[in-house]
């Protein structure tokens, strides 16, 4: 039981640096959460940790090694990861000035509903190859194959209330009022500079040795 705990301190920990790293995740949580505000941010976020599930699933059951080792599905992956971080990167790119004093919802941007705003969070987590990768090396570098799979299936799940409960601290922070007002004052600008930032994970996604 003591070795268990060991792994999963390890696990936890390379996980809570790749959780904090900035990436499409965080990007799209501070756009969700300036745009449109807390509740859709916060559905966002628990979208993504719903996402970890999807690579938790693939890695116990062997099918990451699969996509890993096949250029053909990797590269499926990777392009449809960067077709859709790209499609964000676009949308935000179109960010029009917003009225600082109008309520949220109310600044020229439509707010997505529940399952919307879950389904971001979750594809642009789901459809990150870097991601897929992130958990491959995990289960293998720092997962013992002894491991049960209900103990690794355990480790999956801390990782996915983790990342859930970061970004919605993260959407609970950038929707405070004096700090959502300080954004919304330029906020078309930053919508477009995250727009560029991805545009930047897209390329980088298509262009890098992944």
């Amino acid at each position: 039981m003591h070795d268990y705990w060991v792994e999963f301190t390890q696990v936890a920990l390379a996980h809570l640096l790749a959780v904090a790293s900035p990436g499409p995740d965080f990007a799209i949580v501070l756009r969700q959460s300036i745009t449109h505000g807390r509740r859709t941010a916060i559905w966002t976020s628990l979208g993504i940790g719903t996402g970890i599930l999807l690579h938790i699933v693939y890695s116990l059951l062997g099918i990451g090694l699969l996509i890993r080792s096949s250029p053909l599905w990797f590269g499926v992956v990777k392009y449809l990861g960067a077709a859709y971080v790209a499609w964000l990167g676009v949308q935000s790119l179109r960010a029009r000035p917003r009225d600082v004093t109008a309520a949220v919802g109310d600044n020229g941007a439509a707010t997505p509903s529940v399952h919307g705003a879950f389904a971001t969070g979750f594809l642009t987590n789901a459809l990150n190859p870097k991601a897929t990768l992130f958990f491959l090396s995990l289960f293998v570098l720092l997962v013992n194959p002894q491991t049960p799979k209900l103990i690794q299936a355990a480790y999956g799940l801390w990782m996915t209330v983790a990342t859930a409960g970061w970004f919605t601290l993260v959407s609970v922070f950038f929707t405070r009022d004096a700090v959502r007002a300080g954004f919304l004052r330029h906020g078309h600008w930053i919508d477009r500079a995250l727009g560029v930032v991805f545009l930047g994970f897209a390329a980088s996604l298509v262009m890098g040795s992944l």
